[in-house]
């Protein structure tokens, strides 16, 4: 007798059923540091054994998940693989786009991203209306001395006491500006301040007229890739703008793969 054919809505809701298991099953895995066993795996997820076991041997045929020993799971080295291709493909500038957008949207204000070469910083994006009143002169490819800038300074707060000396002592710190900071000891107590409140500034020290406010964007490893800084008219800039920089580096930073509370415990 042939078999009753699955109405088309149903195949979808089935099919949906059967990925919210999957999900429902890696989830409960990833939370575990050790082998799960399948009974513990049933109890996390609600699903019946049976069901759960059926997923799970389709999981270790696709290499998602390991059988550690008979009747325990872990996750599998196919989850690996894929994630190592979505690191690959994503890299910081693709990620902070959207979010940059959205930061000049709330503030009005020249948002830019930076990052480290050598004893520069380099602009690599730049988020900026063209009826804003101020004009930086530093456009996307242009360069600035570390010790000069907002998110210089960021990189070189990262950096251990031996390390900003060295730089001080290859580039002299060259001043731009009155404003510029071109005493060893008093950058260094400016990245102590760095260091504390987790945000730089950068206080008409490389552009008269312009202050700039930055914090760190950071990889999956924990480090410090770029910058996200505003630019903004140096009698206009407001503290205001630091709570939302800052969580927006952070969302860039999660976006990334990191994690602060995780490094946080740890």
């Amino acid at each position: 007798m042939p078999r009753p054919r699955t109405a088309p809505n149903e195949e979808g809701r089935t099919a949906i059923q059967v990925i919210e298991r999957l999900v429902s099953l890696l989830d409960a895995l990833a939370e575990q540091r050790d082998p799960v066993s399948l009974k513990e795996l049933s109890l996390r997820t609600g699903l019946h054994p049976s069901t759960a076991h059926r997923i799970l041997n389709d999981l270790v045929t696709a290499r998602f998940v390991d059988r550690a020993e008979p009747g325990t799971y872990q996750l599998g080295i196919r989850l690996l693989e894929l994630g190592n291709l979505v690191k690959a493909r994503m890299n910081v500038r693709d990620a902070s786009l959207d979010p940059m957008r959205e930061l000049h949207r709330a503030t009005g204000q020249t948002v830019n991203l930076s990052i480290r070469q050598g004893d520069e910083i380099v602009y690599i994006e730049r988020a900026v209306s063209e009826r804003s009143g101020m004009q930086v002169v530093r456009a996307v490819g242009g360069r600035a001395p570390l010790h000069l800038t907002s998110v210089g300074k960021l990189f070189l707060a990262a950096d251990d006491t031996r390390l900003v000396r060295a730089y001080a002592a290859r580039t002299g710190l060259a001043g731009h500006t009155r404003n510029s900071i071109t005493d060893l000891q008093r950058l260094e107590r400016e990245l102590a301040l760095v260091r504390a409140r987790g945000y730089a500034r950068d206080n008409e020290e490389l552009e008269l007229g312009v202050r700039c406010i930055a914090a760190g964007v950071r990889d999956d490893s924990g480090k410090l890739v770029a910058g996200l800084s505003i630019s903004a008219p140096a009698d206009f800039i407001q503290d205001d703008w630091i709570e939302q920089l800052c969580r927006t580096a952070d969302g860039i930073s999660s976006s990334l793969g990191y994690d602060a509370d995780e490094r946080a415990v740890s």
